[in-house]
């Protein structure tokens, strides 16, 4: 990737070796980095190395009668004028100047301060546009002909009001082991931004489990990004996520994709360990049968926290684990308590966010002794 701004604009940090240089610093770092627990090889898994970002998020900054998208600067005392953006896939390149058209055209620029995009991989789009302003009838009038033009949808937010032109999800196709899956992106909740890691990603957890056997059991399931492909390898998939918003998302996606052996439980995962232990009964858990279940793997994705003593001492009860991490150094500290009682047996590097320092890292565990 090549662009005009590397080394102003403080979204790409590490640009000067390219490509192929960032991801290879990035290999050394964590192998390195984990050489204390695993001495094979880590499966490497790129990116596309330019319009990789399906989702992005851009300052909308006035200058006189023009507006301008902006970024923080890499000292982050100032702003970059973005005037392109190779990161964001096609589409959202594609429409960017075009909206800040629009948007003068239509005068509808007074107090807003940001734009958000997220793009499928074919091209449908919701802008989420936000204000320091409360939106009205004109407003709504003004951005319906916009959308209309353009083919998009648009969300309008401002203290305490969300207006949606036409509709605030757009629906995502990801192939992987060569079946599609569709998965409904609700505006402003979070979603996998790389959408070819993505696949890659669930892709390689779904092998990790290849010699398992018994039931699921998700923890931090989201939206059910992993969860839905998992059913098609499991009998039953118990998946649990504090986030209502997400529970609801993961119960529309189950229904998209026609699946129906997942149980999606909003509970975190402190409360879930009582009520499998049977120290406490909630509510939420009424209808669900947890003796039925013959759980003997585990799958987590935790956030960039990671998991605390305890979730980890409780994922330990499990013969396969396996772990997706977004923050190595989390993972490292998570690892010191779950290799005590399981041995590592694969790794892998995901490219999810180039030009940064960010990875994100999967990991099997097989709990030490068995075959």
């Amino acid at each position: 990737m090549d662009c005009k701004h590397f080394g102003k604009c403080g979204a790409c940090v590490v640009f000067d070796k390219g490509y192929k240089g960032q991801l290879e610093d990035k290999i050394a770092l964590n192998k390195e980095r984990f050489s204390i627990f695993f001495s094979g090889d880590i499966s490497i898994h790129r990116s596309l190395d330019s319009h990789y970002r399906s989702r992005s998020e851009f300052k909308l900054w006035h200058d006189g009668d023009n507006i301008h998208y902006a970024m923080n600067n890499t000292t982050k005392d100032g702003v970059v004028f973005v005037e392109e953006c190779p990161q964001v896939n096609e589409y959202i390149a594609a429409l960017m100047p075009k909206l800040l058209v629009a948007i003068l055209k239509h005068s509808i620029g007074f107090k807003l301060f940001g734009i958000d995009f997220l793009s499928s991989s074919s091209g449908e789009i919701v802008v989420s546009m936000l204000y320091h302003r409360r939106l009205d009838a004109e407003w709504e009038e003004k951005t319906k002909l916009i959308s209309d033009a353009l083919g998009i949808y648009i969300i309008g937010r401002s203290r305490k009001q969300k207006v949606i032109i036409g509709q605030d999800y757009i629906t995502e196709s990801l192939t992987i082991q060569g079946s599609e899956y569709k998965f409904h992106h609700i505006e402003n909740s979070f979603t996998q931004p790389n959408a070819r890691v993505n696949e890659q990603m669930v892709a390689w957890a779904m092998e990790q489990f290849s010699g398992a056997s018994g039931d699921l059991l998700e923890l931090y399931c989201g939206a059910g990004n992993f969860t839905i492909p998992f059913a098609k390898i499991f009998k039953k998939v118990l998946a649990t996520e504090i986030s209502k918003s997400s529970i609801n998302a993961a119960r529309a996606n189950m229904q998209l994709n026609g699946v129906e052996n997942i149980e999606f439980l909003r509970m975190d995962v402190e409360d879930f360990v009582c009520a499998l232990d049977g120290v406490r009964e909630y509510r939420r858990m009424k209808d669900i049968d947890i003796t039925s279940y013959e759980i003997q793997s585990i799958f987590v994705d935790p956030p960039r926290s990671g998991m605390d003593e305890k979730s980890c001492r409780f994922a330990s009860r499990y013969e396969h684990i396996v772990y997706i991490s977004c923050n190595p150094e989390t993972l490292v500290r998570d690892l010191e308590i779950l290799s005590k009682t399981h041995d590592i047996i694969q790794m892998a590097i995901f490219d999810q966010f180039p030009y940064t320092h960010h990875v994100e890292m999967g990991v099997k565990l097989l709990k030490k002794g068995s075959s």
